[in-house]
């Protein structure tokens, strides 16, 4: 299955390096690909557990979706990830 989901705090092409790279690694999940224009993250899944660990990954590198609580913590993670996501081009 294909989802397309919103995302809180995406800001460059750091951030969606990061995204693509750490929601490939996980189990099940493939074809990421990031809009910063629409703040929109897409990705294949096959079952609703993979689905979900995927939302808890985002939500850890400070890219919560939309109907999340965006904290401060969070905000900061998503600077750390922009900065490796920069890096590590």
């Amino acid at each position: 299955m294909q989802t397309t989901i919103q995302i809180q705090n995406l800001k460059c092409h750091g951030c969606a390096n990061t995204i693509v790279t750490k929601l490939s690694k996980l189990n099940g999940i493939s074809e990421v690909v990031v809009n910063n224009e629409s703040d929109e993250v897409s990705f294949d899944y096959h079952t609703a557990t993979q689905f979900e660990l995927a939302k808890k990954k985002l939500s850890e590198l400070g890219y919560p979706i939309t109907d999340q609580v965006n904290s401060f913590s969070k905000k900061a993670k998503s600077f750390v990830s922009c900065a490796v996501g920069r890096i590590t081009k």
